[in-house]
């Protein structure tokens, strides 16, 4: 029992350090992001692979909540230039707040299709949604979700203003559409252009299931628990 006792808080500060861990981690980000010296490391690859690989990753989270994560695609295949730390960024977060807003035994699409030579991914969740006059906001630095509807669970308000830099750093743009009590939508769209051949930064955490890549897991999901 004192066991038990004893794993119970160790789990609580493990998760507390993780969610400090995410936040230093996100002022870093920001801090380079507004010097300029935030770069990207691109590299072609198949982006539908990547997406589907990230996606499954975060079954044990949504599983938590009974929420099923149903991952479509209308093309098998698509390789674009692309910086894959990022772009797993970009789908963690999205992913950790779809599911902190879904409710219970309810279900968070991710699709990937092509149209008008772009490259697009929609992340739809069955949360409680968020005012339409409050788009413009969600995606402003240290402005908190939780600011426009109320959960019980914290953050700084930086991830989703990263996110939108992320993206944009890739020539990409990223679009919201909502409605209360019934979900919310982000729609990202990437240019499709690839990169000439040249010496590649190896990339495996998306690939193997390592350590490491599970511990980033827990950080990005802290808020999240299980």
């Amino acid at each position: 029992m004192e066991k038990l006792y004893n794993n119970k808080y160790i789990n609580i500060v493990k998760q507390n350090c993780r969610r400090l861990l995410r936040l230093v981690n996100n002022i870093i980000d920001v801090t380079k992001v507004d010097a300029g010296f935030m770069g990207l490391h691109l590299q072609n690859v198949n982006i539908v692979s990547l997406i589907e690989k990230i996606t499954m990753s975060v079954a044990e989270y949504a599983k938590a909540k009974n929420i099923n994560v149903i991952f479509d695609t209308s093309i098998e295949e698509k390789t674009i230039a692309v910086d894959p730390d990022k772009i797993e960024r970009i789908i963690l977060n999205l992913l950790s707040n779809a599911i902190i807003f879904t409710e219970r035994n309810k279900d968070i699409h991710v699709s990937v299709y092509e149209l008008n030579m772009e490259l697009i991914i929609s992340i739809k969740d069955s949360g409680k949604g968020i005012p339409s006059e409050k788009f413009s906001q969600i995606f402003e630095r240290f402005n908190q979700i939780n600011e426009i509807l109320s959960r019980s669970h914290e953050g700084s308000g930086i991830g989703l203003s990263l996110v939108k830099a992320f993206i944009e750093m890739h020539g990409g743009a990223i679009e919201v559409e909502s409605e209360l009590e019934k979900g919310s939508v982000f729609t990202i769209k990437f240019p499709i252009k690839v990169i000439e051949s040249i010496k590649q930064r190896p990339h495996s955490s998306y690939v193997e299931e390592s350590d490491l890549y599970v511990e980033r897991l827990h950080v990005e999901f802290s808020d999240i628990y299980l």
